[in-house]
């Protein structure tokens, strides 16, 4: 099965948020290095742009409003794990139109791939928790 152009730009942001993390990289040389992997072209680039940006512009913000649903310090997660968290809170909180479901849906998915063997429980557990926070009437909560 393909991957919708949606799923691969949030591959691309994961990967950006990652070297960002561990390299120190800027946004302009995470954008500069995404463009020219191969596969780039088949990806959402408005939607990439749109939630690399707000994510690391919001950081510090997604990380306090992820912190009361994470059982163990922020730096002993790691940085695959993080890096999904952020994007998905970002997305929770900034992108309306994409319903929760889909927003925690591709976090798993993330985790599954990229993250450690029991790090899609982990990432579930704690998006469950973010949305009944910023999505209580979408997720049929409040």
């Amino acid at each position: 099965m393909s991957k919708s152009a949606r799923r691969r730009a949030r591959e691309f942001v994961l990967q950006g948020l990652y070297q960002w993390q561990v390299g120190g990289q800027d946004l302009a040389s995470i954008e500069a290095q995404s463009s020219s992997v191969a596969g780039f072209d088949k990806a959402d680039t408005e939607f990439y742009r749109e939630l690399l940006n707000q994510t690391l512009n919001e950081s510090a913000t997604l990380q306090e409003s992820l912190k009361p649903h994470i059982d163990r310090p922020w730096a002993e997660i790691s940085p695959i794990e993080r890096a999904i968290l952020l994007l998905a809170a970002c997305e929770f909180s900034h992108f309306p139109e994409t319903p929760y479901r889909v927003v925690l849906n591709e976090a798993i998915e993330l985790a599954k791939n990229y993250g450690g063997t029991d790090g899609h429980k982990f990432v579930n557990g704690v998006l469950d928790k973010l949305a009944a926070v910023l999505r209580s009437t979408e997720a049929g909560i409040a």
